[in-house]
């Protein structure tokens, strides 16, 4: 929808919309193309859902970066989290436009064992949980090549924690690979992966090329959590390459005292519409001034 459209059908006043609109495209939430049309990010719309808190914030910094790997490998690019049961669970994807392609559904639960972005996850818990998710945890093939045995799964989680990622072929779908690296927050703690799913015949053909973006988006994506911690309250996609740490969202950017502030809309006006009004900027860690 356009400016003018969402005015009319909210009701409220253009420039309380407009300020809004600019919040949400600033932290990821909304895109605006080139037409001036507004839209919900794909992800937001189908299967994920509306979040918040961290996992919210992590979700709006990692959907530009997503679809900016799909768009440069061509292939599909996940994001995960970790479950209470130590599997991972789908938090954000951008699907390869390939004729042949690697796809997971949006609802699901994907073994800790089983896949690259689960191994990874799990390989850096504590021991303890480690043990714990192996003494409760059946280890069933998913295909002829997956591992069934706790030392040989042991070792691949080694392996991912001297390597820092993990990679998988035909473990898990016959034809299928995946390469995949840890993000983690401004504390150091791995709270999401990132990873790569293709054919197997397109993976190692380019491997290294998948490499490469696999921990550069790791990368990119964690140090945007990091300035979160400084009080950056940032635009996801307005990182630099390779994690550098790029200028702020649009109120940040523009230095204005009176910007509109997303975080103001806590009052409502007689037909209850959430009520936007200017306030004085933010203080060094990203609050609102009173």
């Amino acid at each position: 929808m356009r400016l003018n459209e969402l005015v009319a059908t909210l009701g409220t006043p253009k420039s309380s919309t407009y300020g809004l609109l600019a919040t949400l495209v600033a932290r990821g939430y909304v895109k605006k193309d080139a037409t001036d049309r507004y839209a919900i990010v794909e992800t937001f719309r189908q299967g994920f859902g509306w979040v918040g808190g961290h996992v919210g914030f992590l979700t709006s910094v990692a959907v530009p970066i997503v679809e900016d790997m799909r768009d440069r490998l061509d292939e599909t690019v996940f994001v995960c989290v970790r479950t209470e049961q130590q599997n991972a669970r789908l938090l954000a994807k951008a699907v390869s436009r390939q004729p042949i392609r690697y796809d997971a559904s949006d609802q699901s639960s994907l073994p800790g064992y089983g896949t690259v972005m689960g191994r990874v996850l799990l390989a850096f818990q504590p021991p303890e949980v480690i043990d714990a998710y192996f003494a409760r945890t059946e280890l069933r093939p998913f295909t002829d090549k997956t591992p069934t045995d706790e030392t040989t799964i042991r070792a691949a989680l080694e392996r991912i924690r001297r390597d820092g990622y993990g990679t998988i072929v035909d473990e898990y779908a016959t034809g299928g690979a995946g390469i995949a690296a840890p993000i983690r927050n401004a504390e150091g703690q791995v709270v999401a992966v990132i990873d790569v799913a293709t054919v197997t015949a397109r993976y190692e053909q380019r491997r290294d090329e998948m490499l490469a973006a696999v921990l550069e988006g790791a990368a990119r994506i964690s140090a945007r959590l990091r300035a979160k911690r400084r009080g950056g309250r940032r635009g996801p996609a307005q990182d630099g390459a390779g994690g550098a740490a790029g200028l702020g969202s649009g109120e940040d950017r523009e230095g204005d005292r009176a910007s509109l502030c997303l975080c103001r809309a806590r009052s409502r006006d007689a037909q209850g519409h959430p009520q936007l009004r200017r306030d004085r900027g933010h203080d060094p860690m990203g609050r609102c001034r009173p």
